[in-house]
């Protein structure tokens, strides 16, 4: 018998379709599940997506508002945002091949679709301009950190750079500005466990076997503030921010490490002071060595607020 392949509908203005499969329970229609299954988005918006055409199931066919509930079922969704908020910040190609695309980000500018970003996201602005379906990146920074993001433009070599951030074959080194603190034993391994925090956008520390490894080195001092190289050997969750938070040395400008700030209150004059530098690394298809840097720069050390 021929295993069924799931067939996702093509994407809209550079967005996939995201999927569930219906799973065995106790309802009649489909719209009694969707709600339940996602508590974030009212039955309104559900019935609205129905209404539009936006819910297709895995043959191609849109689902109304009043189909039937069937276990197993694929559904595919598209998300669709009321009202995004413009980023008028853009990113830039600094190089690319067949295989593999490197932009430079700016600060404030989410590399995929999350929470309340959807168009304004470099993946999508950037499937857009280009007319890349298959273009995915091999790896993310924070919306908030700028620098440096490769991205995959073919699905068949997508395994062999994805397997270099794997099995940590790829150097980086960020920046970042942050005070001074002299007493410290220079340069730093910080070495920790980084877990979820009970607020979901935090993470923090905690005793238990290390995950998380950093090497920090100051590069230049200028009065009360310093501007350092963080190399990290792993990749947890924020974890450049949560080891200079952990020194006693806050990045600048930073809304979540110590203080969480209000959600919406990000100031496009005060950048988090964290920057993806540079990225080297040998690459697979052609056994070329590769090394790459952002011409974004961070806040002069001069300007102390």
């Amino acid at each position: 018998m021929a295993l069924h392949r799931p067939n996702p509908p093509p994407s809209r203005n550079g967005v996939g379709a995201s999927c569930v499969v219906l799973p065995a329970g106790p309802w009649s229609l489909v719209i009694d599940f969707l709600p339940q299954r996602f508590p974030g988005v009212s039955m309104d918006t559900w019935l609205q997506r129905l209404h539009a055409g936006d819910v297709i199931d895995d043959q191609g066919q849109v689902l109304a508002p009043d189909a039937p509930y069937r276990a197993g079922l694929r559904l595919y969704y598209f998300r669709a945002l009321a009202a995004e908020p413009h980023i008028p910040f853009e990113a830039t190609i600094l190089w690319q091949d067949e295989h593999l695309l490197v932009v430079d980000k700016p600060h404030f500018l989410p590399v995929v679709p999350s929470g309340k970003y959807l168009q304004e996201t470099v993946l999508i602005r950037l499937k857009n301009a280009l007319g890349l379906e298959t273009l995915s990146p091999i790896h993310r920074i924070d919306r908030d950190t700028a620098g440096l993001v490769l991205f995959s433009k073919q699905v068949a070599s997508r395994g062999a750079y994805q397997e270099l951030f794997r099995t940590r074959q790829v150097d980086k080194t960020y920046e970042c500005i942050a005070p001074w603190n002299a007493d410290l034993p220079w340069p730093i391994s910080r070495h920790s466990r980084i877990v979820a925090s009970e607020h979901f956008m935090q993470q923090a520390e905690i005793d238990g076997v290390p995950n998380a490894l950093t090497h920090i080195t100051p590069i230049e001092v200028q009065g009360p503030l310093a501007r350092y190289a963080l190399k990290p050997v792993t990749g947890q969750r924020h974890q450049l921010r949560v080891h200079m938070a952990a020194l006693g040395l806050p990045i600048r400008w930073d809304g979540i490490y110590p203080t969480l700030t209000p959600e919406g209150s990000a100031d496009y004059s005060l950048p988090l002071q964290l920057l993806a530098k540079t990225i080297a690394f040998t690459d697979p298809m052609t056994g070329t060595p590769r090394v790459f840097e952002s011409a974004q720069k961070l806040r002069g050390l001069a300007t102390v607020s």
